[in-house]
């Protein structure tokens, strides 16, 4: 078996590289393990080396080495290949995928806790035809999650405050809600929303958890949906929504759902986001994926250590 460590040198604000080339050497050196790193040069990158190497049938173990985007692009690249299991070493700016494994996502820092570990499938989205392993969000959150990028480079912010300083400027200087046509398992509604986000995990934007009884292994996903509201009621719910205690929202504002497909039309673009990256379209179709994303991590690990 191999072990290949995909590593993306521009995750974070500090380059790890070689912090991960000491971590495969001592796993080379101790455990005699086939161990190699590869660095990736290009967005979409690490998908494209992924899939190469689940294509050989070879068995292998990846290790994502980056942020919430480098886990994206290696379980897009290795969901449905048997013979290839993936897990992932923080050096992003937030790492919020981490977070679902609760107070054991700290051993993931070291390659020492992964190498071993055992193999189990958690689920995935589709969102128009890409993979996500946690949220794919649309409207005010995907907005800010476009725009949290710049806020990261400050010296000052952690990613949490990236985030919230995203939240400001969208809030400030932009209208929250869009006119959208929503199909829920056919069910059709017409509104003007602020968001439409579909859960499998529970953590994104530096820390908000808007569904926290969402599991990443139950195949059911969480689709949260809030309607237009004025910035003064967005500011006085947005720490309820981001604290997942969506429950003790109006519910003529908010609901969540688990239909098995959710499908968004607009006339002027949608901004989506999924696990951090995102892109515009005029029509967002989700469902749950017909692939499996296989993943191991520490000994005894579990990812729904938050859910509630």
């Amino acid at each position: 078996m191999r072990h290949i460590f995909i590593i993306n040198p521009y995750a974070g604000k500090q380059d790890q590289t070689a912090r991960i080339y000491g971590m495969a050497d001592r796993l080379r050196d101790v455990h005699g393990l086939d161990c190699a790193c590869m660095l990736t040069d290009r967005p979409g990158g690490a998908s494209a080396m992924a899939r190469k190497l689940a294509e050989t049938g070879e068995a292998v173990r990846l290790y994502a080495c980056g942020g919430d985007g480098t886990v994206s692009e290696v379980a897009n690249g290795i969901a449905g290949f048997p013979n290839a299991a993936m897990t992932c070493i923080p050096a992003g700016t937030g790492n919020d995928f981490l977070k679902n494994f609760g107070p054991d996502r700290v051993k993931f820092a070291d390659a020492e806790n992964l190498w071993a570990g055992e193999v189990f499938p958690l689920d995935l989205i589709d969102c128009n035809g890409r993979y996500c392993v946690t949220i794919a969000c649309n409207g005010i959150d995907a907005r800010v999650a476009d725009s949290v990028h710049q806020f990261s480079r400050a010296p000052l912010l952690s990613g949490r405050g990236s985030y919230l300083a995203s939240v400001a400027a969208n809030f400030l200087f932009r209208p929250i809600g869009r006119r959208w046509t929503v199909w829920l398992d056919g069910e059709k509604l017409e509104d003007d929303f602020a968001l439409v986000s579909t859960c499998n995990g529970r953590h994104y934007g530096g820390g908000s958890t808007p569904v926290p009884e969402a599991r990443m292994d139950d195949s059911v996903l969480n689709t949260v949906l809030i309607k237009n509201v004025s910035k003064l009621t967005f500011a006085r719910l947005f720490s309820a929504y981001s604290a997942g205690e969506h429950s003790k929202l109006p519910p003529e504002l908010i609901q969540v759902v688990t239909a098995g497909e959710v499908r968004i039309q607009a006339e002027q673009d949608i901004i989506s986001c999924v696990d951090g990256e995102c892109f515009r379209s005029r029509e967002v179709v989700i469902r749950l994926a017909d692939k499996r994303l296989n993943f191991f991590g520490p000994k005894g690990c579990d990812p729904n250590a938050t859910a509630r």
